[in-house]
């Protein structure tokens, strides 16, 4: 799976998938499951690197004290929005506001999309953020008009 990189605003990305050939249905069903789910952690706050104690703590964690003030005086970390996921040809798109979620978000979407292009439907490549010379965006999303629900 090939990973681009284009302009970048947090508030305001695309986010690009090139599938090797047109997607089923059901695997529209997978793929948009996916990035759901990721949006979903996104939006409770999980893409926090401020707050990463076991990560930081290495690998034995056994009995390990869990420190609350150092989750709660970490700065919240949220993503705000995101429209529907939409197909063209053989590549499908999703517009999102990542708000003030973390660098993390994006390694964390892009390990799951890698080990899914291998077990579940083949992923050509990921573009995140920019134009897409193959289906351009004649409109872009009015943040007005999505709920903090999405």
């Amino acid at each position: 799976m090939q990973i681009q990189f284009r302009e970048f605003d947090p508030f305001d990305v695309w986010i690009w998938v090139e599938f090797s050939m047109f997607p089923s249905e059901k695997e529209k069903q997978y793929i948009e499951e996916v990035f759901n789910s990721w949006f979903l952690i996104g939006k409770l706050g999980g893409f926090n690197a401020e707050n990463l104690q076991i990560q930081d703590t290495g690998v034995d964690i056994s009995y390990m004290e869990y420190d609350e003030t150092i989750a709660d005086d970490a700065f919240m970390s949220l993503m705000h929005n995101k429209g529907e996921f939409e197909y063209e040809d053989n590549w499908g798109r999703c517009w999102f506001d990542l708000g003030t979620s973390d660098a993390l978000a994006l390694d964390i979407l892009i390990n799951s999309l890698k080990q899914f292009s291998k077990d579940y439907v083949t992923i050509e490549g990921l573009i995140v953020g920019g134009e897409n010379e193959n289906w351009r965006v004649t409109n872009r999303p009015d943040r007005a008009n999505f709920d903090d629900d999405s």
